[in-house]
């Protein structure tokens, strides 16, 4: 079951058993003080384990000196202007501990020794990449079922790919003779012009085309033409290919969140990258 989003103190924040944590997506126009409390109310209520908060650096004291740490980094992340903190605090202190970091670092050893490298597999023939329609909801639901048993937000529902393609994000595939083989997404933030590059899905018999840098590299300029100056994104920290993408094309390590993220079962670590887009010329 996908966490539910809500609005807490004028905030936008997500929470749920699925990933066992709250996490503050917008802080809006709400005090940080009042929402630390509220926050953390829900938290223990809830019984979650982790609290994870991505705030602009003005608001980010409040939450230091309530005891936050700051596990990323995302500079002029805010209107091409100012920083955004990733800010948490573990409510467990089991859930800080990570079993698996020598796979983590080598993942990033990887990914590092690609950086700026660029694409490495040009599109197959007989391929293209178009920004997807209505009428592909159904299509697309099918893709992220089959690629993620679960995940945290509802991209299995056809009514959810059609209600944030209509609002806020624009959908990318990867099309064959007719048929959707792959899958991203650009979710935008028109107000802070920033956009998270995400939900990056390949049909397992498709794997290994190069897609998913094929992708982001397409996905880039359509944000640029929406205004868009800082593209980011929160990367499952166990996974090579994706890492690696994001570093063949520039991106800049941000920082890692610690098991941060339910996806195909299981919290995962995440890694955090990022790219200042030039503004456009007139």
């Amino acid at each position: 079951m996908s966490d539910v989003i809500e609005n807490l103190c004028g905030a936008t924040v997500q929470h749920g058993s699925s990933s066992d944590r709250v996490y503050l997506m917008k802080i809006g126009d709400a005090d940080p003080v009042e929402l630390i409390k509220k926050i953390e109310d829900l938290a223990k209520e809830r019984g979650y384990s982790k609290i994870f908060t991505k705030v602009p650096a003005h608001s980010a004291q409040a939450f230091l000196d309530a005891g936050y740490l700051c596990e990323a980094k995302v500079p002029l992340f805010f209107k091409g202007e100012e920083d955004a903190l990733f800010l948490c605090r573990y409510l467990n202190k089991s859930r800080a501990n990570v079993d698996n970091i020598e796979v983590l670092e080598h993942v990033m050893e990887l990914a590092m020794g690609k950086k700026g490298l660029g694409i490495r597999h040009a599109m197959p023939e007989g391929s293209s990449i178009r920004i997807c329609r209505e009428d592909d909801v159904g299509a697309m639901a099918d893709i992220y079922r089959e690629v993620f048993p679960s995940y945290p937000f509802p991209v299995h529902d056809p009514a959810y790919l059609r209600e944030t393609m209509q609002s806020h994000v624009l959908y990318f595939g990867v099309e064959s003779n007719g048929r959707l083989l792959a899958l991203s997404s650009a979710e935008l933030d028109s107000h802070g012009k920033n956009a998270e590059m995400t939900d990056f899905a390949t049909l397992p018999a498709s794997l290994g085309r190069g897609f998913a840098a094929n992708l982001l590299a397409a996905m880039e300029p359509e944000a640029a033409r929406h205004g868009i100056r800082t593209l980011y994104t929160i990367a499952r920290a166990v996974s090579p290919g994706m890492n690696i993408t994001f570093a063949r094309l520039g991106y800049e390590f941000g920082g890692r969140l610690i098991n941060n993220t339910q996806i195909s079962g299981s919290i995962e670590s995440m890694n955090v990258w990022y790219k200042q887009l030039p503004p456009l010329e007139d």
